[in-house]
């Protein structure tokens, strides 16, 4: 069973949604540097008179269980990574690693990430995600019914379509127009698409399939956004969906992410956004062509139809929306 429409859209940002290893102000200078953080937590070990705090460790462990998962990590193998980070920080300080350019973005890049989580775990407790919620998500994306595995020859002009039809009657081999006559990438296997639900694809497509018996295909063309479709039906399946428990972790990564997209799109409303265009690298010297380095051969394939409807077929068959 695939669920397409959750998996792609599973999982969060890690820069976003992760965090940083960090450890206490060692007084360096940053640029635009915040205030350092009060922290009177006890003192568990010093490191050349630099103190860590419980307050350092209890952070650094709940960022390497995170990280990590499965059983908590002995605590003193934890004070050990701090320590060794501690005095890896200090000998690049004296190297005058701090100072350096490089060194200051990515600390500004880490305070700018570590803030941004921390503002979306707030928008995300203060916008809790209820039983209702997922139980609509499960409604909406997990497929129930039937599945359909089908084939498909995909043309230009509806013309196309029929004459193919007119074939089909005549008792020509489907899989044999497809690859002759389909312009998508499933042409050269026959226009075989697989086991699919009517959710995977596009309204005009699942209602045809839907119609069809075992064995048949469309007596008319079927029109949809990327084309004209000739469709066979090969078989009908009754689906078993899984359980809404089952399936619960991944329903709330879902509407966890959509939260956090709401979020962002609701900051980007609001804001003013100029985008300048990043000068690029300049490009390599060409070289000459000789008699050992043959000039390449034209590429004209990007701008071909066949390709633009390859990628369009590929969108209709597996995960297009467009319903």
């Amino acid at each position: 069973m695939r669920f397409r429409y959750l998996t792609l859209a599973l999982g969060l940002s890690a820069l976003l949604l992760g965090g940083c290893d960090q450890l206490q102000d060692n007084g360096q200078k940053t640029a635009d540097k915040a205030p350092a953080a009060k922290d009177d937590s006890a003192v568990v070990a010093t490191v050349n008179g630099t103190p860590i705090t419980e307050a350092v460790l209890s952070l650094y462990e709940e960022q390497m269980q995170n990280r990590r998962g499965g059983p908590p990590m002995d605590r003193s193998a934890i004070l050990e990574e701090v320590i060794n980070l501690e005095l890896a920080s200090q000998a690049g300080t004296k190297e005058g690693l701090a100072d350096e350019r490089n060194t200051q973005l990515q600390i500004e890049q880490q305070r700018r990430a570590v803030i941004a989580t921390n503002a979306i775990h707030k928008y995300l407790e203060s916008h809790p995600i209820s039983e209702e919620d997922l139980h609509k998500v499960y409604d909406e994306q997990v497929p129930k019914g039937n599945e359909y595995k089908a084939r498909h020859i995909l043309v230009d002009d509806e013309d196309a379509a029929k004459k193919l039809i007119a074939e089909l009657d005549q008792g020509a081999d489907f899989s044999e127009l497809a690859k002759e006559h389909s312009t998508g990438p499933s042409g050269k296997n026959g226009g075989e698409l697989g086991w699919f639900s009517p959710k995977q694809m596009v309204a005009p497509f699942s209602d045809a399939v839907a119609k069809l018996e075992k064995g048949q295909y469309t007596k008319e063309p079927v029109k949809t956004q990327f084309g004209w479709h000739v469709i066979m039906l090969d078989d009908v399946r009754e689906t078993t969906p899984p359980s809404f428990e089952q399936v619960k972790p991944q329903l709330q990564a879902f509407v966890q992410k959509q939260r956090v997209q709401d979020y962002i799109n609701g900051l980007r409303e609001g804001a003013e956004i100029e985008i300048k265009q990043p000068q690029a690298p300049p490009a390599p010297a060409a070289q000459s062509p000789t008699a050992d380095t043959p000039a390449p051969a034209q590429d004209d394939s990007a701008g071909s139809p066949s390709s633009a409807d390859d990628s369009a077929e590929t969108q209709s068959s597996t995960d297009s929306t467009a319903e």
